[in-house]
């Protein structure tokens, strides 16, 4: 929305809440979902802070926005009504704290806030573009100036009450070593990594088992029912390749087409830039002088392609220029120049002023050009010999796009008229037939390749009932007659043996990873922590990691992909020779054993100092702003000053349930 929101500063992200806020207070109600509250008034009060009053109005506005940003889900909105209340209901109590204490908000902190959080835009070269472009800005979001100034009054007297409440806040040289410690100290593992792999040959289900899952589970293995289809089809770039226009057709549109195939009069020019755009008026004189020698060059025969390369600032026509269709066959600093404006003045009127091979310095808005005429070619009209490929294209364009329109608007209806012989209509319409039988939407069909939209065209249709005519990706058309349904059938054991086979083992898999990770633990725990004497009586690899901190990676558990350290979060707390977990990952489980801890490197604290005692502050300020909030609105509630009406907000909250 605004400049501002960019901003990571607390102080500019509170007043931007605030301005947030106002936003969707003010935003019309007509532009999201509506719903009837069923309370006898908007005006009615959801809570009083002081003289100001929270509305149903208010409310609903804000809860209407919440919709409209697709943030909630309308069916889970009832439960996030209450934090909404409290929401506004903070924002008010600490301004109203913040004006009882005495604090005052001036015309220029205002001035100064509201300059941060408007557009660069409004201030063009630093002067303030008027009231009037001010005001369309807020327009834009529904705001009045009134009102988003009062809302900016507001959040910086909120801002202001915060900073006071949470100034002082101080860290000790323990809590900074203390943090340091924690961040820097790092342990050590022994492992075991146990994979599902390892124990395939002893899950192998048998076939009475599979048998009996399939049994158990016949349900799950039906042949879905399906359909047999006439399905009609245009494929418009194979229609193309079958229209064939006659001479005498092509003439027609040759003469017809008038200035299609006339080539204006245009100018070869290479040039070289010297930008003065951007740069100090002071340096105008310094530049021309150099133009001034490169023409000198350029006329004594210099390689004008060295040239470019050496001195031009004009990266769109330079060798390394992205590759584009206008620059076609153009070599470095060349342009072809129309008498169309769309070279600057300058540079369209000495190009066809000059006479090929002659060069001239002239003076644009971009700065100074050295440029050289290479070529004049005179305006003609290109001979029918020259475009007639050009024009079979056309032809068959506006020929197969008149054929596809025509079956579009024609097909469906035809087909409806007679569903037993689609061949005549694809005959009568210039399409082609296919029959497609036990048709299932997961049913591939090469003519028309993968297409959901077709899917679920013909999706539920009965005998003889007809599709709608569906677009294709390519440029297709297609719609479908259902010629037969064949319905749901039970699969063979055979025909599903595999899937159940795979279903069976990995469930019994997961179990039996599970099974030994957790036999395992025990046996290292029963042998005093020995976790590579348990891993060897069960014929399990040990390894070892490199050294680790809490913030780190562990790269040996999984080639593929490093595991994060805070996984493994208790080894830091617990004494060498602990074994822990099992740790479950997505490759497989892990047994740890804890063999060091490597205290932090203290030489680094000073280094780390000051940063470590701004994270700890910026962390209390948080905790002391919301004990502060919150304790701002228990003493106006105990001293009568703020009133929440909670019959109100059930009311509201049942509305919306409804």
């Amino acid at each position: 929305m605004f400049n501002l929101f960019r901003s990571r500063e607390k102080s500019v992200r509170i007043i931007l809440g605030g301005v947030l806020l106002l936003v969707a207070l003010s935003m019309l109600t007509y532009l999201v979902p509506s719903y009837q509250t069923g309370l006898d008034s908007s005006d009615t009060v959801v809570a009083e802070i002081g003289k100001d009053t929270i509305t149903v109005a208010d409310l609903k506005k804000l809860i209407q926005n919440t919709l409209k940003g697709r943030e909630l889900p309308p069916e889970v909105l009832p439960n996030y009504i209450p934090r909404l209340v409290d929401q506004m209901v903070h924002e008010r109590a600490l301004e109203y704290e913040a004006l009882r204490l005495g604090f005052q908000v001036t015309d220029q902190d205002l001035a100064t806030s509201i300059r941060q959080a408007l557009p660069a835009e409004l201030f063009p070269n630093g002067k303030f573009a008027g009231k009037e472009a001010y005001a369309m800005v807020l327009a834009q979001h529904e705001l009045t100036m009134d009102e988003f100034e009062s809302d900016m009054r507001r959040q910086i007297l909120i801002h202001r009450l915060l900073d006071v409440a949470v100034e002082g806040t101080v860290v000790s040289d323990m809590e900074i070593e203390q943090t340091f410690k924690t961040r820097n100290e790092k342990i050590k593992l022994q492992y075991v990594k146990l994979t599902s792999d390892q124990f395939k040959k002893e899950v192998e289900p048998s076939a009475e088992a599979m048998k009996a899952y399939f049994v158990a589970n016949a349900n799950r293995y039906m042949d879905p029912a399906t359909q047999n289809l006439a399905i009609l089809y245009l494929d418009q770039a194979k229609l193309e390749q079958s229209l064939n226009p006659t001479d005498a057709e092509l003439q027609a549109m040759y003469k017809q087409g008038g200035d299609q195939f006339r080539i204006p009069e245009r100018v070869k020019v290479r040039h070289i830039l010297l930008k003065t755009q951007g740069k100090p008026p002071a340096d105008e004189p310094k530049i021309k002088a150099q133009a001034d020698d490169i023409l000198k060059q350029v006329k004594a025969g210099v390689d004008f392609a060295s040239l470019v390369a050496k001195f031009s600032e004009d990266t769109g026509s330079k060798a390394d220029a992205p590759p584009s269709p206008e620059r076609a066959g153009l070599g470095p600093g060349e342009y072809w120049v129309e008498r169309n404006g769309q070279m600057v003045k300058e540079f369209e009127t000495a190009a066809f002023a000059q006479k090929p091979g002659e060069s001239e310095v002239i003076k644009t808005s971009y700065g100074y050009h050295v440029i050289q005429v290479e070529e004049h070619q005179p305006g003609r009209v290109k001979p029918f010999d020259e475009v007639k490929a050009d024009l079979i294209n056309q032809y068959r364009t506006a020929r197969s796009n008149a054929i596809l329109q025509d079956a579009s608007d024609k097909a469906e209806t035809a087909l409806k008229a007679d569903p037993t012989h689609p061949e005549k209509v694809a005959a009568a319409l210039n399409m082609q037939l296919l029959r497609v039988d036990n048709f299932s939407s997961d049913t591939p069909i090469p003519e028309l390749g993968s297409s959901p939209e077709f899917n679920r065209s013909v999706d539920n249709l009965k005998p003889g009932e007809v599709s709608q005519a569906v677009s294709l990706a390519g440029n297709k058309l297609a719609l479908a007659v259902v010629t037969g349904v064949n319905p749901a059938r039970q699969k063979t054991f055979e025909q599903v043996q595999s899937d159940v086979r795979d279903k069976l083992t990995a469930g019994r898999l997961a179990t039996a990873l599970q099974k030994h990770a957790q036999e395992l633990y025990d046996k290292a725990k029963e042998m005093n922590g020995d976790l590579e004497k348990a891993a060897k009586s069960m014929g399990f690899e040990v390894k070892t990691t490199e050294e680790f901190n809490r913030a780190g990676n562990i790269k040996e558990f999984d080639p593929k992909e490093p595991v994060q350290a805070a996984r493994f979060k208790d080894g830091f707390t617990l004494p060498d020779g602990s074994v822990f977990g099992p740790v479950p990952l997505p490759s497989g489980t892990i047994i740890p054993k804890v063999i060091a801890h490597i205290a932090a490197d203290m030489s680094l604290l000073p280094s780390q100092r000051d940063l470590i005692r701004d994270d700890i502050k910026k962390q209390k300020a948080n905790d002391r702003d919301s004990l502060f909030e919150a304790g701002v609105v228990t003493e106006l509630m105990r001293q009568g000053k703020l009133k929440i009406h909670k019959d109100v907000i059930d009311r509201v909250i049942q509305a919306y349930k409804g």
